[in-house]
């Protein structure tokens, strides 16, 4: 049995098959029900396609759920999520999250099957990544699914070219997608198979369950294209399955894609939703809805099911599980631990990054890498002190690793060192050990790309203008939302980029991307914060992180005569203070606006007002520490405050407090070089002054 086409021999005991099909139908059905809530009929045709692939095919060891060279499977359909929680019950899947307070019991229960969609249970209304054992990623809005398993595949790629060595695959595992036609109308889904055929990458395979219908009906209303036909011209193979009951066409169709070594495949499955509950007219009802109690019986009956019995497993279908897809996993799992032990008595240091990348630990002494920048009054933009520091990290750490969405040369971040390469299809401008990723303008796929490779283990990192996360906001909040490590690095941070205008001017980002529940944002004031942020992000193990970075030169500052630049580690901190460190007026920058307030600082203390300029870069990092850091920084006894920033004030009042002052931008830019831009809107040092008497006078 070769490792990449590992399949149990057939025994042809065609009835314990239909009646494994029909029992995730019944769980579904029952699911759905009492829960009075969720969507069976894409569980109810799709049964017969999800078991061929997990029995027939998939190498997955329940026993082990994070085996590294399991085959991932991704139900990208998340609003089917009862389909994949039936599936993971039935196989078996063992508890191996943090999220479980008991790691001796199943992933998913019988009884967290009868608590679908409620408080607590393990099977939520979408798939939750990191909550339910099985679950490979977060997925709910369409075309994200699919998009994040481009990502796993170029990951799984990247490791077999990068790790494997002759007598050792240690990985080529395979990721499917099971998608449906809301997956093909959303565009990130375009974005993701247009990347995915021009890196050819042959361990992708899409099931695309078409039933043709929608939550608003019948698909003719909006979505008429010839999905196949545009797959092919992307490049990809194609396969279609006429009738999705007919496993054996279904085994046929994944036989073919394995045979493919060139190419991703889509496998269109032609299937009607809601098959098996015949007497249901409205079938798009079927599709948004529970069946309701006579249909749940009449359908109960059809498959053999009574209609009067609920949450039935039969005997023989767990036990049809581990003798197949079980028995299968935990072979293969067990053949890949004998031999990651020999690789790794001979090669111990690719062995050890190996481990660290399932603990998402860094090598121990990364941080000897991190540069520190000499003071400078002309400076570099921290675009600039980014790609530095990024380049330097990145030689230390070898699976650091990623690009732009086609926009490198003004992000800078591009591996340059000589090893770093192009990941690209063998023999063409690189191969799939290149390090440097080229996404093309798909700011939304880029994301969900980088959120697939930071799953499989990669620490991976994404760029763009900040202005463009407006078109990869879906990805970017999952990324938080299944608490990942995924590196957003966001350039052309403010107005002060200039001529370009206010369509590539951002305005309301940041505040949006503050607002994300568990984001760290950090927009570093100079080169030495840049190199305290990564310090910050590449330390993270849960948290998605967003650089922000400026365009425009900022001054390097001597910290001999400021604060460390570690303070950014709290999230602010006190950069320059009053002679007696008891101000009458505080100065809240940050990012390039710290200069401003450094500039008004030198001025006020002249005019003998005793003033502190605070450093904030990042509000989630300051908000997390205790009361009594945070006072010291923004003392309650200093209501004169100024916050400074060339973006949205909202949030801002929360540190300028009742009688402070926030500078910010209530309008789209300007079209202007970047001097006229920031006189025209107020972000001058004189207007700064000003506020900071205003604030004065209405603290007093």
């Amino acid at each position: 049995m070769t490792p990449r086409q590992a399949r149990a021999i057939s025994d042809n005991d065609s009835d314990i098959d239909q009646l494994a099909i029909n029992t995730i139908r019944a769980l579904a059905i029952d699911g759905v029900q009492k829960a009075n809530s969720g969507h069976p009929g894409t569980p109810l045709g799709a049964a017969p396609t999800a078991y061929t692939l997990w029995q027939r095919v998939l190498r997955y060891d329940p026993q082990q759920p994070d085996w590294p060279n399991r085959d991932r499977f991704v139900l990208s359909s998340g609003h089917a999520s009862i389909l994949l929680y039936s599936l993971i019950h039935l196989a078996g899947i063992k508890a191996d999250k943090p999220s479980y307070k008991d790691l001796n019991r199943l992933a998913v229960t019988l009884d967290d099957i009868k608590t679908f969609r409620q408080e607590g249970s393990r099977c939520p209304g979408h798939p939750e990544y990191g909550w339910t054992s099985g679950v490979e990623s977060t997925t709910g809005p369409l075309g994200q699914g699919v998009s994040t398993s481009v990502g796993m595949a170029i990951a799984g790629a990247w490791l077999a070219a990068t790790y494997n060595r002759p007598g050792y695959d240690l990985f080529d595992f395979n990721v499917y997608a099971l998608c449906g036609d809301g997956d093909m109308m959303e565009g990130i889904s375009s974005e993701a198979a247009s990347l995915a055929a021009h890196l050819k990458l042959p361990n992708l395979c899409w099931l695309y369950d078409s039933n043709r219908v929608t939550i608003e009906g019948h698909t003719d209303l909006a979505f008429t294209e010839d999905v196949a036909a545009r797959f092919m011209a992307y490049g990809w193979d194609v396969e279609r399955v006429t009738d999705p009951n007919d496993t054996e066409l279904v085994a046929r169709a994944l036989d073919k894609y394995l045979a493919t070594k060139d190419r991703p495949t889509l496998i269109v499955v032609h299937s009607h939703i809601g098959y098996g509950a015949p007497h249901k007219q409205d079938t798009s009802a079927a599709h948004g809805e529970p069946l309701g109690p006579e249909e749940v019986r009449l359908t109960k009956e059809f498959f053999g099911f009574s209609p009067d019995e609920f949450f039935v497993v039969p005997p023989g279908v767990r036990e049809r599980f581990a003798a197949k897809m079980g028995a299968r996993g935990s072979g293969l799992r067990k053949e890949w631990d004998g031999m990651f032990a020999r690789y790794k008595a001979q090669y111990p240091d690719l062995a050890d990054n190996l481990e660290r990348m399932r603990t998402r630990d860094l090598p121990p002494d990364w941080q000897k890498a991190l540069p520190t920048f000499p003071p400078s009054a002309s400076g570099i933009s921290t675009r600039d002190a980014s790609g530095k520091v990024l380049n330097a990290v990145a030689q230390k750490v070898p699976y650091i690793l990623g690009g732009a969405a086609d926009l490198y040369p003004s992000t800078k971040t591009r591996l340059e060192f000589e090893f770093a390469g192009d990941f690209q299809p063998k023999g063409e401008l690189g191969d799939y050990k290149g390090r440097n990723f080229h996404f093309g303008i798909r700011e939304h796929a880029m994301c969900a790309m980088v959120n697939g490779m930071v799953l499989t283990g990669l620490r991976a990192f994404g760029s763009g203008f900040l202005i463009f996360t407006d078109y990869a906001r879906g990805s970017i909040r999952l990324s938080s939302l299944m608490d990942i490590p995924a590196l957003h690095i966001w350039t052309h941070d403010t107005i002060s980029l200039g001529e370009d205008g206010p369509t590539h001017q951002p305005i309301e980002q940041l505040v949006s991307l503050r607002a994300v529940p568990g984001m760290i944002v950090i927009r570093p004031a100079d080169a030495n914060e840049m190199v305290e942020a990564y310090r910050v992000a590449l330390s993270s193990k849960e948290r998605p992180v967003e650089l922000i970075c400026s365009r425009q030169a900022l001054p390097i500052y001597d910290r001999s005569k400021f604060a460390a630049a570690s303070g950014l580690a709290k999230g602010a901190y006190v950069m320059v203070d009053a002679a007696d460190a008891k101000p009458a007026v505080i100065l809240i920058g940050c990012g390039s606006e710290v200069a401003l307030c450094v500039q008004a600082w030198e001025k006020l203390t002249a005019q003998g007002i005793k003033t502190r300029v605070v450093s904030m870069p990042s509000w989630a990092l300051f908000d997390a520490q205790d009361q009594a850091y945070r006072d010291s920084v923004l003392p309650p006894s200093v209501g004169a405050r100024v916050t400074v920033e060339e973006a949205s004030p909202i949030g801002w009042d929360r540190y300028a407090g009742r009688t402070g002052v926030v500078l910010g931008m209530r309008t789209f830019g300007m079209s202007a070089p970047m001097k006229v831009v920031m006189e025209h809107f107020g972000f001058t040092v004189e207007h700064v002054l000003a506020a900071a008497k205003e604030a004065i006078a209405n603290s007093k």
